[in-house]
């Protein structure tokens, strides 16, 4: 290496080679010991030459070599204890205080500022931290967001809204309802209409393992032909097993009580040949409301075709996600089509019907392609007339309990077709 000192440019052009062509093999501290060889090897203004043929500081080419006049040994560390870049947090002790304070969903701040009406993406947030003074990037801030303790989320539908008085009483009686009709051997189902799907090449949310991803329509507009379906699930707590009608038509009571009806002939008095009740829990609200009349005197006619005296317990406003079929059937059901899209019908069943959990849940499922008329009203008179013959209303809160006889006639106010009972 000495004979290169006096053929500077041949040196750097050989040197730079040689670097080049280990450069991707070296950590940090190797590179380092190297350069600092090489300079030591040429002697006096071997730093220089070195640095600049190897495109690094003379600094580091002078650490290199001063390293090796020391003598040190060999160690896995690849910068001595206490080098690098000071943390952040240590440099500008006050940029913690100001992320925690954009970030905290309780500070509303100056509702004129930008932040507040855009995502709180770490780019955001570092470009309002360094228009007050705190310069730093989008990946330190996620670092420092982890330090802080926020993760990312998305929303969690937990607030229910007004708590009524006799919540927590309803939902005891309720389990103890239950509790009785199971200990008697009697069928206990828990109902309720999943969210309308759209079928089409939709994009269903979720993620799913492949190689690329599902090519969808970038619009969601409605099929015309394909329309959307409504899926009405039967949950059988007893047997941890489910039953989902999918309807193309409208999300009426009389499409509810249809349901349950094609559940009984299909798989509950299979289920239970010794019934003579049905308990039944559903929301407030919706095809099986507790104000839905005809929902009432549909269930009659059920309870006429199957000799089945039904009661219904209802959920307290507000409190539909505690019913058993949401995240016992449907939040299942909505995993298992994660990032599909329902292109079809016979996607929809296959895919309910293939709907299986860890602890044992089955699931069948139907096509229903009747029509259900809306709008069907039932007068005053007719209902006060109605509920003296059929309607028992519970001691406690009989508008959420109430237990129902057969009618043995057409219900009032309505004109019965046949329907087609499905398979």
């Amino acid at each position: 290496m000495g004979a290169l000192v006096g053929d500077q440019e041949s040196f750097a052009v050989r040197l730079a080679n040689v670097f080049d062509e280990v450069r991707a093999h070296l950590d940090e501290r190797q590179r380092r010991l190297l350069v600092g060889a090489m300079a030591r090897e040429v002697g006096r203004g071997g730093i220089a030459a070195v640095a600049a043929a190897a495109g690094v500081a003379q600094d580091t080419v002078s650490r290199g070599a001063s390293e090796l006049d020391a003598g040190i040994a060999p160690e896995a560390r690849t910068r001595r204890p206490g080098a690098g870049r000071k943390p952040v947090t240590e440099t500008d002790p006050e940029i913690l205080a100001a992320l925690d304070e954009l970030v905290d969903p309780d500070s509303r701040g100056d509702p004129m500022r930008a932040l507040r009406w855009t995502t709180k993406s770490t780019k955001h947030l570092a470009d309002e931290l360094a228009a007050q003074g705190h310069r730093c990037s989008p990946r330190t801030v996620a670092g420092l967001l982890r330090h802080l303790g926020f993760s990312l989320h998305g929303n969690a539908k937990t607030v229910e809204g007004r708590q009524h008085p006799d919540r927590d009483a309803q939902f005891r009686y309720i389990n103890e309802q239950v509790a009785a009709f199971q200990a008697d051997g009697q069928p206990v189902i828990s109902v309720d209409t999943k969210k309308k799907e759209l079928l089409g090449n939709f994009r269903n949310g979720g993620r799913e393992w492949g190689r690329q991803p599902e090519q969808v329509n970038v619009h969601d507009f409605e099929d015309k032909q394909l329309g959307k379906v409504a899926p009405y699930g039967v949950y059988d707590l007893t047997a941890n097993a489910g039953w989902v009608n999918v309807g193309t038509s409208a999300d009426t009571a009389e499409f509810a009580v249809e349901s349950i009806r094609r559940w009984w002939d299909s798989v509950g008095r299979h289920s239970y040949p010794g019934a003579t009740r049905l308990l039944i829990t559903a929301d407030s609200g919706g095809s099986n409301g507790s104000r839905l009349r005809l929902w009432k005197t549909e269930l009659a006619r059920l309870a006429a075709g199957t000799g089945l005296q039904i009661t219904v317990t209802h959920f307290p406003p507000g409190t539909s996600k505690w019913n058993k079929v949401e995240h016992r059937l449907f939040s299942f059901i909505t995993m298992n089509w994660r990032a599909r899209p329902l292109e079809s019908h016979q996607v929809v069943i296959e895919t309910i019907a293939a709907t299986t959990t860890r602890t044992g849940l089955t699931v069948r499922a139907v096509l229903d392609t009747n029509a259900y008329e809306k709008g069907i009203k039932i007068t005053d008179k007719e209902m006060k007339a109605w509920e003296a013959r059929h309607l028992h209303r519970h001691d406690f809160h009989g508008d959420w309990n109430y237990s129902i006889t057969a009618e043995p006639a057409a219900g009032p106010g309505q004109q019965r077709h046949a329907r087609d009972p499905g398979t």
